[in-house]
């Protein structure tokens, strides 16, 4: 049986996913994102280690720039990451589902865009994370807290290939 707290990586990185698009014009905040990203960061436990984390982005934008595809593989010394997430914005809000193969996992996420900020919550089967994002240019930085798993922090920073 996979610990809870392997499965909040997933829901974590595509809070992400969904959060990065707030740097966009509000017409179509996916826009932006079309390509590849890379970067990594700091996962951070309630026994006090930290992991450093290393990921790859594809993101898609479908419609007239208000869908989203996201492709992310991300890998630390204790965790291997492959998700995929498909998230839609309407009127300033985002939502979507994720699913993430390695550990058989799903969820949905939601959450609000306004000018550069992101503000969401990831949601799985036995627990939930509350993202905070923002970007600037070709640059993103990202806090993730998640609640009930030993997980206590992910901090990220990506960058645009």
């Amino acid at each position: 049986m996979m610990r809870a707290s392997r499965l909040a990586i997933p829901i974590l990185l595509t809070a992400l996913a969904a959060g990065s698009a707030a740097h966009a014009a509000p017409a179509s905040p996916f826009r932006g994102l079309e390509g590849s990203w890379t970067g990594g960061g700091v996962l951070s436990t309630s026994d006090g280690n930290q992991e450093r984390l290393r990921c790859r982005a594809a993101y898609d934008v479908g419609g007239a720039g208000e869908q989203l595809r996201l492709n992310i593989r991300c890998a630390s010394d204790s965790y291997n990451i492959d998700l995929s997430s498909d998230v839609a914005y309407r009127g300033g809000e985002i939502s979507g589902q994720w699913t993430e193969a390695s550990h058989n996992a799903s969820g949905t996420i939601e959450g609000r865009a306004s000018g550069n900020r992101i503000e969401a919550q990831a949601r799985g089967q036995t627990f939930s994370a509350g993202l905070s994002l923002t970007t600037s240019g070709r640059r993103q930085t990202v806090s993730i807290r998640p609640t009930g798993t030993e997980i206590t922090g992910v901090d990220l920073e990506l960058s645009r290939r």
